[in-house]
């Protein structure tokens, strides 16, 4: 069932939505009843403080004119007990309940319980049967909230009950209190009422965030099902398969990569047969020669005074063999980082006149002029000198190997700041822009149809490059078809007075 993405994706995003909203629906629930309770108290203490003022201007009243004083009373707390859907009782002093609102013989479905806790033996002095409900109200100047069963008065109910009791102040003193009473789950019906309303609204909400999330995650997981679809095709070996995904975001930036790794395996699968085709060839054409050569002095049609120049040619085909080998395995050594580097202070301009008197073979067999711009005389790198020089007999002999006789090649070293930098330039025949990132590759050759000498391997710049990376040094190319080539590599400045021989 969760195995997909897409699975997962919905599974978490309706986790998340029914998590939030759970949350969010108990504080609600919590929250709606806390206020609704506090919207009730203040509504009751407001109309106790109506009644308050109403009692002070006719209190006065009361003993000329009882009856009128009376009826005005009952009209008053009639009047407040609809408007706040309360029962609303006068309590004097001593307990006794001397008007009520509905009154304690009518048919209200809660005050057939009440009149059980209350004493009604004599219908005009009912008093309330605890202290509690009555004493600390008559020596307040303040409202007095009571919720639950008022000790026991409401307790037949089974309800709770909110009781506000304010008390009636005539001339600074507590004469009377008007009590407000009202059955807690009428209150919270304007709570569920809400919150019913907040169900549906989650409901709603939930039903849209469903469908915008199965939206979503379609369109997310398309894109990694397109990924996932190319990778098998490439790992079948099919190398042509591009992605076409334009989304701006992760996904594709992920599709880029894709593309750009699966350029990179077609390059390396071109060069790995291109590899495949050279070392065949490399192999092939020396042993073939030595084969031919050695069953022609056994077979006696290679006389014997021939046979000194024909094992002269076959010992030439090995050593050829074995430095194709070398170069594979120095290569293999670099890659696995098992070469280590001796660092030494030495003259880098000295190294080049070594590099080049080695050299002075094939660079006279083209009648090439080499010129040497060294910047001083003397500049000191700090470097191992043996794999220096393998890059710089390397850099030399390709630049021999592509410029044509009566070429002209200039070696120059320049210091800047804390680095040397070496140029080796030829006005050969250059290389493609399009081949320039690809020079490096182990294998690759960029003279497949121009070039003047196909005894290469295609490894001596994946060599050189593996030796900068070693010396945590740059090598860089510069070329243009027909001008030349320049390659320029750096190297750490030596402390002159700490050189040692070579």
């Amino acid at each position: 069932m969760f195995k997909s993405i897409f699975s997962k994706l919905i599974t978490i995003f309706i986790a998340i939505l029914i998590f939030s909203f759970s949350i969010t629906s108990v504080m609600l629930y919590y929250f709606l009843g806390n206020m609704v309770v506090g919207e009730k108290v203040d509504m009751l203490n407001r109309s106790g403080s109506d009644i308050n003022d109403f009692f002070n201007e006719i209190y006065a009243k009361y003993q000329e004119n009882p009856l009128l004083t009376t009826a005005f009373l009952e009209q008053l707390l009639d009047i407040y007990s609809r408007r706040t859907n309360s029962l609303v009782w006068l309590v004097d002093q001593n307990g006794y309940i001397r008007f009520a609102k509905p009154g304690l013989n009518s048919a209200n479905y809660y005050l057939k319980f009440i009149r059980n806790s209350l004493n009604v033996e004599d219908p005009d002095n009912i008093r309330l049967p605890d202290e509690r409900q009555y004493k600390k109200v008559m020596v307040s100047k303040d409202s007095v909230v009571e919720k639950g069963d008022f000790y026991g008065l409401f307790k037949e109910t089974r309800v709770s009950w909110l009781t506000v009791e304010y008390p009636l102040v005539y001339n600074g003193n507590t004469v009377a209190a008007a009590y407000l009473m009202t059955p807690v789950p009428e209150i919270y019906k304007t709570r569920e009422t809400a919150f019913m309303f907040f169900m549906v609204s989650v409901i709603i909400s939930v039903s849209i965030s469903f469908v915008l999330i199965y939206i979503f995650s379609r369109r997310f997981v398309k894109p990694l099902k397109q990924i996932n679809n190319a990778a098998r095709i490439i790992a079948g070996g099919e190398f042509t398969r591009r992605l076409d995904i334009q989304s701006q975001d992760e996904i594709g930036e992920l599709a880029a990569s894709f593309n750009q790794m699966v350029t990179a395996l077609e390059n390396l699968e071109e060069m790995r047969r291109g590899f495949i085709a050279n070392v065949s060839h490399e192999l092939r054409t020396p042993m073939t020669s030595i084969r031919g050569f050695v069953e022609g002095i056994i077979d006696g049609t290679i006389p014997p005074e021939k046979h000194k120049d024909y094992l002269a040619v076959v010992r030439e085909e090995t050593i050829r063999l074995n430095r194709l080998v070398n170069e594979l395995l120095d290569l293999a050594r670099m890659e696995s980082g098992e070469n280590k580097l001796t660092m030494k202070n030495f003259d880098i301009n000295e190294l080049i006149r070594r590099c080049i008197i080695k050299l002075e073979n094939i660079i006279t067999q083209k009648d090439i002029s080499v010129e040497a711009d060294f910047e001083e005389e003397e500049m000191f790198a700090n470097a191992d000198p043996d794999a220096i020089e393998r890059v710089i007999i390397n850099l030399i002999h390709n630049a021999v190997k592509f410029t044509d006789e009566k070429g002209k090649i200039n070696i120059s070293t320049r210091k800047r700041k804390d680095k040397i930098y070496v140029a080796i330039r030829d006005n050969g025949i250059g290389i493609e822009k399009s081949e320039l990132g690809m020079i490096w590759d182990r294998f690759y050759k960029s003279d497949k149809s121009r070039g003047k000498d196909t005894s290469g391997t295609g490894l001596g710049l994946a060599i050189v490059k593996n030796l900068m990376n070693a010396h945590n040094q740059e090598i860089w190319v510069e070329s243009e078809p027909g001008k030349g080539t320049v390659f320029t590599f750096t190297l750490a400045k030596g402390n002159e007075r700490e050189i040692k021989e070579i």
